[in-house]
């Protein structure tokens, strides 16, 4: 089969692979939709290793893991199964049915693990895209503990859009508890952004979109936004007390990275304020008592979201019929990687996917 490999320094390699086999408890999805993620960008720029080693994932080699071999990348995979391994229960999951896929594994018997939170397993955890192979190929290999099944309203790129970009905006807006009592601003309108702008709308929450860049600002409008800010050309800060009379929202969250827009993010709440940090990158520079201890405000750090978790989030949008295909500008082919990932690396568009 077909593997898609980040080579850092901006370059991307379709290598040959073997077909997978399923073992006892797996099960082999024939990929359909691969998302294109942001977090993406940093194995395409700086490489598999290097993004690894700052991520600090170590003893590889003792966990079964060929730190040295390549890896297929891709983390928002979604598929339908070809084959089912030993074990697999025939009325949970059988070839033909429409899944996603979980895409971290650890080791199953910790607390994390059994309630859903694999990405926080104690024993380390291991991403498809990162350490395991992903989705950006014909085939890939996962435990059947990891599917979901994809709700018929959806469609295969939709499902690839709630494995991790919208999924992790839809965690980020239940950490803060949201309901349409509240007012939310969304800092960085790119597609982690502009998902939490259409999930939070559709719960009835008056939403403030904020970005740099004009064309995600006008964009925003379009997926629910109540009030947009040019941030390159206003104070958002400012401006979000004068749309909320002088109070600030209720609740914030930086989807852009950077110093800058996590000040911004907390500066704009009200007293009592919750901030959610979902973007890597950037510290959180703030003054403790005039920012955060003074004013009641509470951060909450945001990581993905649980296994269950995106299960409610698709029938979430199945359920209000959120159109999250609508994120998606750019769809590819598999052998068209390398200008897919020249593209997406601009930044400039919403999301991209590979079709199978």
């Amino acid at each position: 089969m077909r593997g898609m490999v980040f080579q850092g320094d901006n370059k991307v390699e379709l290598l040959n692979f073997d077909d997978p086999t399923p073992g006892p408890g797996e099960v082999v999805v024939e990929m359909k939709a691969s998302g294109m993620c942001g977090s993406d960008l940093h194995f395409y720029r700086h490489g598999m290793a290097e993004v690894i080693k700052m991520l600090g994932f170590k003893d590889l080699a003792s966990r079964g893991i060929d730190p040295d071999a390549p890896i297929i990348g891709g983390h928002e995979p979604c598929g339908v199964i070809a084959e089912v391994g030993a074990g697999v229960d025939a009325k949970t999951f059988k070839p033909g049915d429409r899944v996603m896929v979980f895409h971290y594994e650890g080791c199953t018997h910790c607390d994390h693990c059994r309630s859903g939170w694999t990405q926080l397993c104690d024993q380390g955890a291991a991403p498809h895209g990162v350490i395991k192979h992903g989705g950006h190929a014909d085939y890939i290999k996962v435990p059947a503990s990891s599917l979901v099944h994809l709700p018929s309203d959806l469609s295969f790129k939709g499902g690839a859009a709630v494995t991790c970009g919208t999924g992790t905006a839809y965690g980020a807006l239940l950490r803060l508890d949201i309901s349409a009592r509240d007012t939310l601003a969304v800092f960085g309108l790119g597609p982690v952004g502009l998902s939490a702008v259409q999930l939070a709308a559709a719960m009835g929450v008056e939403v403030i979109g904020v970005d740099i860049n004009a064309q995600r600002v006008a964009n925003a409008r379009n997926f629910g936004a109540a009030h947009v800010i040019d941030a390159s050309k206003l104070d958002p800060v400012e401006e979000i007390h004068k749309l909320t009379r002088g109070k600030g929202v209720s609740c914030a969250m930086d989807c852009a990275g950077g110093e800058v827009p996590k000040q911004q993010a907390v500066r704009s709440t009200r007293v009592w304020g919750k901030i959610a940090l979902v973007a890597v990158g950037g510290n959180l520079n703030v003054d403790g008592m005039k920012d955060l201890i003074g004013k009641q405000r509470t951060v909450i750090g945001s990581y993905t979201f649980s296994e269950v978790g995106m299960k409610d989030c698709a029938w979430f949008i199945a359920d209000h019929g959120v159109e999250v295909d609508r994120l998606f500008t750019d769809e590819w082919k598999l052998d068209q990687a390398a200008q897919a990932y020249e593209d997406f690396n601009k930044q400039a568009g919403g999301k991209g996917v590979f079709l199978f």
